[in-house]
């Protein structure tokens, strides 16, 4: 039976960006889901219909494959739409495929491996990610051999022997379907070489596993889940290769006082009753360590808030700064003397009934009012 266009069962048109393609795909496999739709055998092959068309729709070369031949790029054990089961893996660019099928011939192992990639994670103060500071990391990492100067052989002198298995290609080839492909050789892990005396310490890998502590620039600004990138500090690459990245995570604690939100920094300020009913000034703390004075109307109420211009939070890569910004929160009194309670009963007796004193309060309860009075009269 003939299959479906990919582009028609997930209902998008042939330029699709991959956002398009993920919502389309969500809708979908919400729609025609298994356990959505049970035992419906219909609905459980539109389902493998669409992780199909997705599977090869939402990777680069294998929809550059389709868009190109159509479903004859992955037939007879080709680049599968499920993943790639059964077949080599699409590990080289479609330029790579097109050198091997007209005439590129053996390139040889010109793309030496590389060490592998590493990860560590820091945790910094929010003071820090203001200003910026320079952290140490510790990571377990992979290095070069002292015994045989990364070479991997037991003499240091001696050159590895061409693979037999690729020929020094570093890659073997296999016929896919449609397309000529190609995959890491086994043999020689794609070095294209293989060291027939290895060294004792490293067993011929080059490499050797260690600890080290670099010290690692954290740039004014940087957010909470910031990674950044520090190239050829990962592990060192087999035999003489070129080594990883690693990639720092950074995380910010919670800061006792500022909340922070983007560029903009939130300071919450309680204010005693007095304050807020009769006004006055108020000295608060700023994220670069100086204070500011906020003046605080009379009639100041629990959320409102004041704004600082500029003294917010520094921007990456800029010498701007956001705002900050001046939460208040009435205070309660507590534990009252008997004196402050007397003199509070006197307030409310004198303020009672004055709208003016408490306009929210009492137009809340004229309103609770009238509502009562509304539902007695309508029974």
């Amino acid at each position: 039976m003939a299959k479906l266009d990919y582009y028609a069962v997930l209902m998008v048109e042939r330029n699709a960006s991959a956002d398009d393609l993920k919502k389309a795909y969500r809708k979908l496999a919400m729609q025609y889901h298994p356990d959505r739709n049970p035992g419906d055998t219909k609905a459980e092959q539109k389902f493998k219909e669409i992780n199909e068309a997705y599977d090869v729709l939402k990777d680069d070369q294998k929809r550059g494959a389709y868009d190109r031949y159509g479903h004859a790029a992955f037939e007879n054990g080709g680049m599968g739409g499920g993943g790639f089961e059964g077949g080599f893996g699409f590990e080289g660019g479609l330029g790579d495929i097109f050198e091997q099928m007209f005439g590129g011939g053996r390139r040889g192992a010109d793309r030496s491996q590389t060490g592998s990639d590493i990860k560590a994670a820091v945790e910094i103060d929010l003071t820090q990610a203001f200003t910026g500071a320079k952290v140490n990391v510790r990571v377990a990492t992979r290095m070069s051999c002292d015994a045989c100067g990364g070479t991997g052989s037991a003499d240091k002198n001696a050159s590895a022997d061409v693979c037999g298995t690729c020929g020094g290609a570093g890659r073997v080839r296999a016929q896919q379907g449609f397309f000529v492909v190609e995959r890491t050789c086994p043999t020689c892990g794609g070095a294209g070489r293989v060291v027939r005396n290895p060294c004792r310490v490293c067993s011929g890998a080059g490499t050797v596993p260690r600890e080290r502590t670099l010290a690692v620039q954290i740039p004014a600004g940087v957010e909470d889940g910031t990674r950044i990138r520090l190239s050829g500090e990962g592990e060192a690459g087999p035999r003489g290769a070129a080594p990883g990245d690693l990639y720092v995570h950074v995380s910010i604690r919670p800061h006792p006082i500022f909340q922070r939100d983007g560029a903009n920094i939130f300071c919450r300020v309680p204010l005693r009753m007095s304050q807020a009913a009769l006004g006055g000034e108020v000295e608060v703390p700023a994220i670069d360590g100086s204070s500011a004075k906020v003046k605080i109307p009379a009639g100041t109420q629990s959320g409102d808030q004041f704004r600082l211009r500029g003294k917010g939070f520094s921007v990456l890569r800029s010498t701007q700064r956001g705002d900050m910004y001046i939460q208040v929160a009435v205070e309660t009194p507590q534990n009252l003397t008997k004196r402050q309670r007397e003199l509070l009963e006197a307030f409310e007796q004198e303020s009672a009934g004055q709208g003016s004193v408490s306009p929210e309060h009492e137009g809340f309860f004229a309103k609770v009012k009238d509502f009562l009075k509304g539902m007695a009269e309508g029974g």
